[in-house]
């Protein structure tokens, strides 16, 4: 059965996007961090991975984040209809994340000894099974492209890799202002709107468009979300933990009071 176009069209940009990011990790990166920043040619190979790896990252947040906000305020379609709304640009900006991470799953698999994380295996499978609804049957658009909201607290997570490996002291400034910046981001893209993505989905819970989705696609939904938020409220914890310890150790050095044990961290 021949696919029709507009399906071509977006498995035609998932394979670009998953051979795009596979460039950028391989090729543009390395070329890239070697003019931007002294530091890159004196990290490890392993690190060099994760360097590379977090550029892409940032890359990939940077771009599907500003489609997915394009689409959150002017996309009426999908906002008036959440479940069954016209998914034409939901359903691109999937197609390029889904190539994102197929790529990042296989550098991760392929490189495991650098950038392996069973947390990460587990967030990119859960989403790309929510994902094959979207693309293959157009349900639930703009549940789909909320979650995608979350991608823009992934810039100031790897620039905090990047000042750690480069040797920036935890308490300096601009490791400092990224800190506050990645709790607040992170806090705001992953865990406020908890209660906006719970209260749309309790608002079409039972009605006709829910009981369309099948039931693969009501676990995919349901489950898949409950198994990432559960997920982002532990990273929240660790980052707030950790924002709060940085803070109470600059505001000691500057008021200059004693540190537990000696330590900074």
């Amino acid at each position: 059965m021949a696919m029709d176009p507009f399906s071509q069209l977006i498995l035609t940009i998932s394979v670009t996007s998953f051979l795009t990011f596979q460039w950028l990790f391989h090729r543009v990166s390395p070329w890239m961090s070697i003019r931007i920043s002294s530091g890159f040619l004196q990290l490890s190979d392993k690190q060099k991975v994760e360097w590379n790896s977090r550029t892409v990252s940032t890359f990939h947040a940077l771009l599907v984040g500003l489609f997915c906000l394009h689409i959150l305020f002017f996309d009426d379609a999908v906002n008036e209809n959440p479940v069954w709304g016209d998914p034409t640009l939901v359903k691109i900006n999937v197609a390029i994340t889904t190539g994102y991470l197929i790529s990042d799953l296989l550098l991760i698999f392929y490189y495991w000894k650098a950038i392996g994380d069973k947390f990460f295996v587990i967030h990119h499978l859960a989403a790309l099974y929510a994902y094959y609804y979207v693309l293959g049957q157009g349900m639930l658009p703009y549940f789909a492209n909320f979650r995608l909201l979350a991608e823009f607290s992934t810039p100031c997570v790897n620039q905090r890799w990047f000042f750690e490996v480069l040797g920036y002291p935890k308490s300096s400034r601009p490791n400092m202002v990224n800190g506050v910046a990645m709790a607040v981001v992170f806090f705001m893209v992953r865990v406020a709107v908890m209660p906006v993505y719970y209260g749309r989905m309790y608002a079409v819970y039972g009605t006709e468009a829910f009981y369309l989705v099948p039931w693969g696609g009501r676990v995919a939904w349901i489950c898949s979300s409950i198994c990432l938020d559960v997920m982002n409220i532990m990273w929240m914890h660790k980052i707030a933990r950790g924002c709060y310890k940085v803070l109470r150790s600059a505001q000691r050095s500057k008021s200059g009071a004693p540190q537990e044990n000696g330590k900074t961290d």
